[in-house]
């Protein structure tokens, strides 16, 4: 029997057609999964990165539950009219401490990803509490309701625990002093400690203009000002072209 009629009866038959099928399947599945059981990490490390102040993460938080991620992506893929528009395409060791990532699958809004210091927090707050008053054509619903909600705590050592134990390098003093550097980033007056050192390029002051009490406008401020701020891009995208090349 020819190759050719082989492969008609291969054709024909349906349950040898899924059987073969399925295992080209299984075969596949092995080469592409079992390399990453032998190493480290699949993200290249860069300089900047680090993980979330509990206020950043606070207001990730908000962000989440308020579903911004619905129509803001933190994105921006290497095509030239992403990067002109939004800045320098995102890396992955960016998205490496997000539990979970917000990346995205639609933009009705802009992208986020450098939205860091490209704006003061007095036009976040009115964005946020108004949108179309900065943004005419914007149909973002309004969040002024954030600015009068006082931040509710919780247990932010709680909180770093478990995002520890899934990777997130936190230290047992990051743990411990969650609470107290949760209050201070949001309080000039106050007494931060060593949290600029544990947590580079932290921003520690007022975000909402009411110094007196810490609001969910406060914390989603703080994690906004943070986006895409932590790391020099051209510089990181630079070790990762090389570390490609290398084969690194």
């Amino acid at each position: 029997m020819s190759i050719t009629e082989q492969h008609k009866k291969l054709e024909r038959n349906v349950t040898l057609l899924g059987a073969f099928a399925f295992v080209a399947v299984i075969i596949g599945g092995i080469v592409e999964i079992a390399p990453l059981f032998w190493i480290d990490n699949t993200i290249e490390k860069v300089d900047g990165v680090r993980p979330y102040t509990p206020l950043e993460l606070a207001g990730r938080d908000i962000y989440i539950r308020e579903g911004c991620y619905v129509c803001h992506s933190q994105m921006i893929r290497p095509f030239r009219d992403e990067v002109e528009r939004y800045g320098h395409y995102s890396l992955a060791a960016e998205s490496m401490y997000d539990h979970p990532f917000q990346w995205g699958s639609k933009r009705t809004g802009p992208d986020l990803a450098r939205v860091g210091g490209r704006y003061s927090d007095e036009w976040h707050v009115q964005h946020l509490a108004n949108p179309q008053s900065v943004v005419p054509e914007s149909v973002m619903p309004q969040y002024g309701f954030l600015a009068d909600a006082d931040l509710t705590i919780g247990d932010p050592a709680a909180r770093l625990t478990a995002l520890s134990r899934v990777g997130v390098p936190y230290t047992a003093k990051d743990i411990e002093q969650a609470r107290a550097d949760l209050l201070a980033q949001a309080d000039p007056e106050a007494d931060a400690g060593d949290l600029a050192k544990r947590y580079p390029k932290a921003q520690i002051r007022d975000y909402d203009g009411k110094p007196a009490r810490l609001t969910e406008m406060d914390a989603l401020v703080a994690y906004l000002q943070m986006l895409g701020t932590l790391v020099d891009v051209n510089s990181a995208a630079a070790q990762e072209d090389l570390a490609t090349e290398t084969g690194r």
